[in-house]
């Protein structure tokens, strides 16, 4: 049976629904309505990444070292990773309980509603430790709301996708992270471009936190239109659905391993190899080679969008050749080759120009020279880039469908939500911190040393160190799953 998600058609209540004969107009419409939305919510969530070393010295002061305000943006911008895995519980609860549909609804509007507030604060020159306290709340409650949107959007697909295609439909979920991000750094450089270098560090860094109000409105209506997802109305419906989905996923013996199996054996080490091939590469291009913000959006974006078919690409050969050899495939490259590459980056970076001789101010306080790298290899750092971010796509492609198989639909929210959230809000957000505080580090050690020597690459070996043990995990424990038939399935395997 076909379901519009117009009305009168109403999903919510009981439902007779075989998810291998929904029609393929329904299920784009489904995916469509999810990653907007979602879009929009990574969006909202990378910004502030992005904009760390400008927001760094409004949110602990214009008279700081350069190197605080930046570690202390980080760090507020961590928080909001600490608190994913909280959302993740609290959300995913509510969203085996009540539904999928209206739970991501209420994660869109805190995250849409917290970063146009962000766009507002005052900065620590004029109301002091207020504005980073201020900022952290908000930067909690995205964190929270972020924690709950992925579950939701890769539930709600899956549970509409059709069990040999699962890998390919879901993959579009996937894809939106990347989209988030691309949006993020195209809006900070056409508005820095267009205010000019001034102006946008005084004022216009605010302009991309504010459209996110826009954006919410125009998401939150597309997201209105949905209804429940069929499966879990018919599990709500015949009294299968979890009266405690916390206990279900975490006190169940079978469950808490899958669980556990799933955060450090897959979703860990594609979570530090995600943001370290994005975030970090971003911000070594920006903060450690000294590239211009705009040559190294323009890397960015352009590998990004080179890379992004293969997210489809790896999802559906997944369906094919299933889930664990890709990821696991992904996961060794990542852990191999992140280093040279980043190595490469380096190299094709070009020499440093001093653009500002090094100068004392009024009061005294000695101010560094400003170095950039004028003649970057853009063709070559865009190749880097791209090849970085295939091991993303191996990784992250095929796992929503992964993930979705490997619960039952009383407590796939909850159980899908946990790992990946822990595996990348907690092991995967902190890469840029911890990676930036050990290149810090290693740079005040003494001259001729290996730390020194190797200080601006050496915060990889965490990320590193992860993919590699979440590798050796996941070849010895996560077993291929695939195309399971959701509607059949009452408990997890074993």
């Amino acid at each position: 049976m076909e379901q519009s998600l117009n009305p009168p058609y109403v999903a919510d209540t009981a439902v007779a629904h075989d998810n291998n004969t929904t029609s393929t107009s329904v299920i784009w419409k489904v995916i469509t309505a999810s990653s907007v939305g979602t879009v929009i919510e990574w969006y909202d969530f990378y910004i502030f990444g992005a904009l760390a070393a400008i927001i760094g010295p409004v949110l602990f002061g214009s008279k700081g070292k350069i190197e605080d305000t930046l570690l202390g943006a980080l760090a507020v911008f961590g928080a909001g990773f600490v608190v994913r895995p909280f959302g993740a519980m609290f959300f995913g609860r509510l969203g085996d309980m009540i539904g999928r549909k209206y739970t991501f609804l209420v994660t869109l509007l805190i995250m849409g509603g917290a970063t146009f507030i962000t766009g507002l604060v005052p900065s620590y020159d004029k109301i002091g430790l207020a504005a980073p306290a201020i900022v952290v709340v908000l930067r909690l409650l995205q964190g929270l709301a972020l924690g709950g949107e992925y579950g939701g959007a890769a539930t709600y697909v899956a549970e509409y996708a059709p069990d040999a295609k699962r890998g390919y439909f879901t993959s579009f979920i996937q894809i939106t992270a990347t989209g988030g991000f691309i949006l993020s750094i195209s809006v900070i450089l056409i508005t820095r471009k267009l205010l000019g270098e001034d102006a946008f560090k005084e004022w216009g860094w605010r302009i991309p936190f504010l459209l996110s109000g826009f954006l919410l409105v125009a998401s939150y209506y597309i997201r209105r239109q949905l209804h429940e997802s069929p499966l879990f109305a018919k599990a709500k419906a015949t009294g299968t659905t979890s009266k405690s989905p916390l206990r279900d996923s975490f006190m169940n013996p079978v469950n808490r391993r899958l669980v556990l199996i799933a955060l450090f054996g897959v979703t860990m080490g594609q979570g530090v190899i995600f943001y370290t091939s994005q975030f970090q590469a971003f911000t070594f291009m920006n903060a450690t080679l000294k590239l211009d913000i705009v040559h190294s959006s323009i890397i960015m974006v352009v590998a990004m969008l080179l890379g992004t078919p293969l997210f489809v690409y790896f999802g559906s050969l997944s369906d094919r050749i299933g889930r664990k050899r890709i990821i696991m495939t992904g996961m060794i490259c990542g852990a191999l080759f992140t280093v040279p590459l980043f190595y490469g980056l380096k190299a094709f970076a070009g020499p440093l120009t001093e653009i500002t001789p090094a100068t004392v101010d009024a009061a005294g306080k000695a101010v560094p020279a400003v170095m950039k790298a004028l003649t970057p290899n853009i063709p070559a750092m865009i190749a880097m880039v791209f090849f970085l971010v295939t091991f993303v796509t191996m990784v992250y492609g095929p796992i929503a469908a992964y993930l979705v198989e490997l619960f039952p639909t009383s407590v796939r929210y909850t159980s899908l939500s946990v790992p990946y959230h822990i595996g990348n809000g907690v092991f995967g957000g902190f890469v840029p911190l911890i990676a930036t505080a050990i290149g810090v580090w290693a740079a005040a050690q003494p001259a001729g040393t290996f730390a020194k020597e190797h200080s601006s690459l050496l915060g990889l070996v965490y990320p590193v160190t992860i993919a590699l043990i979440c590798f050796i995990i996941g070849m010895a424990l996560m077993k291929d799953v695939r195309n399971v038939k959701l509607i059949d399935e009452q408990q997890p395997a074993a």
